[in-house]
């Protein structure tokens, strides 16, 4: 592992990867915690900024240019700032399933264009893995892929 990719990019990627970090950290902080308690309000506004931030900022990463300076996982963070919008209105309007609903969607996508990040050639695989691409991003896909399912178990029985 070598910090040189991540400390050699764009202030736009090394705000997008902090933001990306934060939300990963507080996602199982928010979601082990009693829903409803102050707590998982407080965790779940903590987890929404930095997850918004993640996605607005991506907007300023224009490395793959597929249509004009964009590509299509800009259409992802569009989809994701408008899912946490929802998900803010539902909890508000105390519309339970509809707010896990939209929450659940935001993490899925979050965790999908996680895993793009880590194919070869890329900031963050380069940074992580430094020459051990391969073997690194097969475990990485695989514990991506532990991760994602027992989240996603974990979610359903809450």
């Amino acid at each position: 592992m070598t910090l040189e990719p991540i400390l050699s990019a764009s202030t736009a990627v090394q705000i997008h990867l902090l933001a990306a970090v934060m939300t990963l950290a507080l996602t199982p902080v928010m979601l082990m915690r009693r829903k409803g308690t102050r707590g998982h309000v407080l965790w779940g506004r903590f987890w929404v900024i930095f997850m918004a931030l993640t996605a607005a900022s991506s907007f300023w990463i224009m490395e793959i240019r597929l249509i004009g300076p964009w590509s299509p996982i800009h259409i992802l963070s569009m989809i994701t700032l408008l899912s946490l919008f929802n998900a803010v209105r539902a909890a508000r309007r105390r519309k339970i399933s509809a707010h896990k609903a939209h929450i659940l969607g935001s993490l899925l996508g979050f965790l999908g264009a996680g895993l793009f990040t880590l194919f070869p050639g890329r900031i963050l695989s380069d940074s992580l893995f430094s020459g051990h691409e391969i073997q690194g991003f097969s475990a990485t896909l695989l514990l991506g892929g532990c991760g994602l399912f027992w989240l996603t178990w974990r979610w359903r029985k809450a």
